[in-house]
């Protein structure tokens, strides 16, 4: 199973969405994110997963239609199992700032070792 880490930015957005949207987030990550991740190929087109041109190394994820997170590869926590930082969360609108800390890891966040939220 992957690992995943959350910035702070990123948990205090998460609380801002609706318990729908923090169930429909989760069921995409768990059913579509988390198996692409696990096969190393290409994610699945409907995830409409891209570089952010204002932060490089940041993707955003598309997880309903007016729904976005951020997140990058860290540093391995387990070898050989991608690491996932998870930076904002909410509508398109934070692809104004996907990076509110301003850098890609940071020593403060939460460190899980999976990836359900």
């Amino acid at each position: 199973m992957p690992t995943f880490e959350t910035c702070p930015r990123f948990t205090a957005d998460l609380q801002h969405l609706t318990p729908a949207q923090r169930r429909r987030f989760r069921r995409v990550v768990l059913d579509a994110f988390v198996p692409d991740l696990r096969t190393g190929r290409q994610f699945r087109p409907g995830l409409r997963i891209k570089g952010v041109r204002c932060a490089p190394g940041v993707y955003e994820l598309t997880w309903a239609p007016d729904g976005r997170a951020t997140w990058s590869y860290g540093r391995a926590v387990v070898a050989g199992l991608p690491h996932v930082v998870w930076h904002r969360i909410g509508t398109h609108g934070i692809l104004d700032r996907p990076l509110a800390e301003g850098r890609r890891a940071d020593p403060g966040m939460e460190r899980n070792t999976d990836v359900s939220m």
